[in-house]
């Protein structure tokens, strides 16, 4: 089937292999549609040219002027098609239902979508952590750990624009909707690493709004339930795990990591002078940076005015946090300054 595709890149050249309970209804109602149009389709175009050969106007040639009228003709493809896309309709509809209907005893997973990360708490109150990436505009992805042959809810909100959230091996999207929770559910079949992708254009950086998603089995759940908990307790790695667990890398260059754009850079900026939009200058220093996470907007950087706003952090972060954020900022002191794109 691939043939058809323009896209033969694994694994999308056809569909990823499933991995949840959706996958063989869902695949078997695109198959059968996919056959259905082939069916009608190729005997009507082969029909048509058939007809504008045999009946081309041409010398000598006239056709019948009566208007031909065949019953058991038009009752078939009035008949047929109606039965075709009354199944079709009952199929999807029941799809859809089950789609709909979130059982009980599910294992809970709340998602925040926001630009442009993924953000995945779990029932204990752990949250995701981020793991390297290859062949990728991004060099980390939030992880998100599921186990194998269960009930998964996810419950989304956004912070700021409309987000979709789709894994093509689970066959499960759903839009996530700002100023409300949205709620999906699927059943886990197999254990492995798949891809989950934003699929509503949501800014600058939408391509690059990816995450994986692990399948694992109970014993290996529990083992990143307890680790997903835990901190550092030292305040430099404390800060450089927030910085990609807060999805602050999305936006801004730390080190060697982290996105050039669109906000500033963190390289270099410990202990100078900030020219702002307004005009003014500050001092990146403690203060500074603790205003921009809770108050983003208050001292907008001069050439980021137009740039997509961040979301305030205000009581998201805890105290100690955002001091493990300013510790790991202010080890940068001396990195190279990013130039931003």
């Amino acid at each position: 089937m691939s043939f058809f595709l323009a896209d033969k890149v694994a694994p999308y050249a056809w569909f990823p292999e499933g991995a949840s309970s959706f996958a063989p209804q869902v695949d078997f109602l695109f198959t059968v549609i996919l056959w259905i149009c082939i069916v009608f389709f190729v005997p009507i175009v082969i029909a048509m040219g058939y007809f504008m050969w045999v009946y081309r106007e041409r010398p000598g040639y006239r056709g019948s002027p009566e208007a031909l009228h065949n019953t058991a003709i038009e009752i078939t493809w009035t008949v047929v098609p109606t039965i075709v896309v009354v199944w079709v309709f009952w199929e999807g509809a029941m799809g859809y239902l089950d789609m709909a209907r979130i059982p009980k005893g599910t294992v809970d997973v709340n998602v925040t979508a926001k630009k442009w990360q993924w953000a995945f708490k779990y029932e204990n109150g752990g949250e995701h952590e981020v793991i390297p990436v290859e062949n990728s505009s991004v060099t980390e992805l939030p992880l998100l750990v599921l186990p194998v042959d269960r009930d998964i809810k996810i419950i989304m909100r956004s912070d700021d624009v409309l987000h979709s959230f789709y894994i093509p091996a689970f066959r499960a999207k759903r839009d996530v909707v700002p100023g409300r929770y949205n709620y999906m559910w699927f059943h886990t079949t197999k254990e492995g690493l798949y891809d989950l992708f934003c699929t509503e254009y949501c800014g600058d950086n939408h391509s690059q709004m990816n995450a994986k998603v692990k399948v694992v089995s109970q014993e290996e759940y529990k083992k990143a339930l307890e680790k997903a908990i835990q901190e550092p307790e030292d305040p430099l790695e404390r800060g450089k795990l927030l910085y990609k667990r807060q999805g602050c890398s999305t936006c801004h260059n730390a080190g060697a990591e982290g996105a050039s754009g669109p906000g500033p850079s963190y390289n270099g900026s410990w202990g100078k002078p900030v020219q702002l939009e307004s005009g003014s200058e500050v001092a990146f220093d403690e203060n500074y940076i603790r205003e921009s996470i809770l108050n983003p907007q208050a001292k907008a950087r001069k050439g980021y005015g137009k740039a997509s706003p961040m979301n305030s952090y205000a009581g998201k972060l805890k105290d100690d946090q955002i001091d493990a954020l300013i510790t790991f900022i202010k080890s940068l002191e001396n990195a190279n300054s990013a130039t931003k794109k």
